[in-house]
């Protein structure tokens, strides 16, 4: 556990440092609301709102990925975008 992160949680994901961007930072559904984690800093940035009954969150390279129960969600963190499409 990381400052009160549960790493096991399903709604957590660590950036893989040499992974892409965020590395080293951990990212998180809380409150509706896509966010970043820096330990080293101990800030939190919010990088999108709008995530409704999040399931899951995984990272690969610069792509964020959340499953919610109507919509998938890719969040791309080199052009802090967001892609939906609906289940």
């Amino acid at each position: 556990m990381i400052l009160g992160f549960d790493l096991d949680s399903p709604l957590i994901c660590e950036g893989i440092i040499g992974d892409g961007c965020g590395g080293g930072r951990l990212f998180f559904v809380r409150d509706n609301q896509l966010r970043a984690y820096d330990p080293q800093s101990k800030e939190e940035t919010f990088l999108l709102g709008e995530v409704l009954q999040a399931k899951s969150i995984s990272k690969a390279g610069c792509k964020i990925f959340i499953e919610c129960a109507e919509e998938q969600i890719l969040f791309d963190l080199s052009l802090m975008a967001k892609i939906t499409s609906e289940i």
